[in-house]
């Protein structure tokens, strides 16, 4: 049997964490919850997730800044990010044609789709 993959969840919504949560969790996955994207860089350091879920709108440190640092960071790089976020389509636009940082490998907006999210994220670590 192989291991569980472990998702860590970034977004400063509590009602929000606990459903993706629970949603994971039903669906085999072991979840990691932060509060923002600060919590979530020192999450990383204790347990390196196989996926990370990313809000962007959050108080103490953006998903925008946390993704950039990801991102910059050798050890943490190649992380798969799904970004999930009420934000408009063009902040889609925005963040998957920089050229300095790569664009992340899922985007989802809010409300989110159940069975949407669940394929995206076992394409992207293949369960």
């Amino acid at each position: 049997m192989s291991e569980k993959k472990t998702i860590l969840i970034i977004d400063d919504e509590p009602d929000t964490t606990t459903y993706y949560s629970a949603l994971l969790e039903d669906n085999g996955y072991d979840t990691i919850i932060a509060e923002n994207g600060e919590e979530g860089l020192e999450k990383l350091k204790e347990k390196t997730p196989d996926l990370i879920t990313l809000d962007i709108s959050m108080p103490e440190m953006s998903g925008l800044k946390f993704y950039r640092s990801l991102k910059e960071n050798d050890a943490f790089k190649n992380i798969p990010v799904v970004i999930i976020t009420g934000i408009s389509k063009d902040f889609e636009k925005f963040i998957t044609t920089r050229k300095k940082v790569l664009p992340p490998e899922g985007y989802i907006s809010k409300p989110i789709e159940r069975d949407k999210v669940l394929k995206l994220i076992g394409e992207l670590i293949q369960q």
